[in-house]
């Protein structure tokens, strides 16, 4: 048997050529084992019909004329006359037509047998992308055969492990929140009794400093798997509220001209944070925000420009991470604790998008937003 095997690379180029005709879903490979497996059983019985027939006795095999093959048996012999050979030629019409009404049944069956099997697996597989959106969406059914059921009893285990775990995790930030809030609290009101207005101002700054690390810093842990509602949204309207909130507070930014794009499935209050962290990230280290909708086939594009120092072409990818910060050219001085990115990209990623950095050929640098159209 050893000297019958493929060597690895045939057998490799082999299967490369089954995967690339077989079918990928258990829809298109149960049809595609049953019509292999009829077309094998109607070869082996014609096969076993026309080959494997009775013999001819001694002495009617002798009476055959010259040069006459096997013939058929003698009931089956036509009377008054020698025996004939197997008939030559096309298979009859009749024969055709068994096959083709056979062939035809289990083409039907093996379709409705397929949709009914692979119909849980769908289900478990669309449950599986909704849990990314919407950690509490209703449990799934368990129906379907034992293999399905048990499959579903385990996903839904998971999600309500996950469930917990999350609740936890809220149940904890909120603890640390007030375990720092109340020391940081005292601190202020003993900060404002100092007689020298100088230290009343340093101890103010860092106070208010050290109060917005940790609102921002619980407001990341928080808003990982928040439970807003999805809507439809309009992205165009969104930016523009944002632009004339930032301009109300004097704040230097523009708005290309809106156009009209079609609505996105979005949660608002986390869309309207990311893009404010995108604004508020331009005009700390670039001193001002150009805004750009932009509509390419099913993707809005969310384009905010900076005239700042710009990123290294390095560093693009690591300021997505949290915490993290380019001391180079976007120090602590500027304020900040690295999570504005951060979170704006997770917000991305949970409205099946994404947001990535480029630094602009005239100077400063491109934060892009993309969400795709409902």
């Amino acid at each position: 048997m050893a000297g019958l095997s493929l060597p690895v690379g045939a057998r490799a180029r082999v299967e490369a050529v089954l995967a690339r005709c077989l079918p990928d879903s258990l829809f298109g490979r149960l049809p595609v084992l049953l019509v292999v497996a009829v077309i094998s059983s109607h070869v082996l019985a014609l096969t076993l019909l026309f080959e494997m027939r009775p013999p001819f006795p001694p002495g009617m095999q002798a009476a055959m004329p010259p040069g006459a093959g096997p013939g058929l048996p003698p009931f089956m012999a036509p009377p008054g006359g020698p025996p004939r050979g197997p008939p030559r030629g096309p298979p009859p019409a009749g024969l055709l037509l068994d096959i083709g009404v056979r062939l035809s049944a289990l083409l039907i069956a093996a379709w409705i047998g397929a949709r009914w099997l692979s119909d849980p697996v769908q289900r478990l597989a669309a449950a599986a992308r909704d849990l990314g959106h919407n950690i509490h969406r209703p449990l799934l059914p368990e129906t379907g055969t034992r293999e399905c059921r048990e499959a579903t009893l385990v996903f839904n285990q998971m999600q309500q492990r996950i469930r917990a775990q999350l609740e936890e995790r809220d149940q904890f930030v909120a603890a640390v929140s007030h375990d720092l809030r109340t020391p940081l609290t005292r601190i202020a009101l003993r900060a404002e009794s100092l007689s020298a207005a100088a230290d009343r101002q340093r101890f103010a700054k860092d106070v208010a400093e050290m109060d917005t690390m940790i609102r921002v810093t619980l407001d990341y842990l928080c808003g990982a798997a928040d439970a807003e509602p999805w809507v439809m949204l309009d992205v165009g309207s969104l930016v523009q509220s944002l632009v004339h909130d930032e301009q109300d507070c004097g704040l230097a930014v523009q708005a290309e001209p809106m156009p009209a794009v079609p609505p996105v499935r979005a949660q608002a209050t986390a869309l309207r944070r990311c893009i404010s962290n995108l604004l508020d990230n331009a005009l700390r280290y670039g001193g001002g925000a150009r805004l750009q909708v932009v509509c390419a086939g099913a993707v809005v594009h969310v384009v905010v420009h900076d005239d700042g120092p710009g990123i290294p072409e390095a560093e693009l990818a690591k300021v997505l991470q949290p915490f993290y910060r380019v001391e180079g050219s976007r120090n602590r001085h500027t304020g900040g604790v690295g999570l504005g990115l951060a979170a704006a990209h997770d917000t991305a990623r949970r409205h099946g998008g994404s947001m990535h950095l480029r630094n602009r050929p005239e100077g400063g640098l491109e934060a892009v937003l993309e969400l795709p159209l409902a």
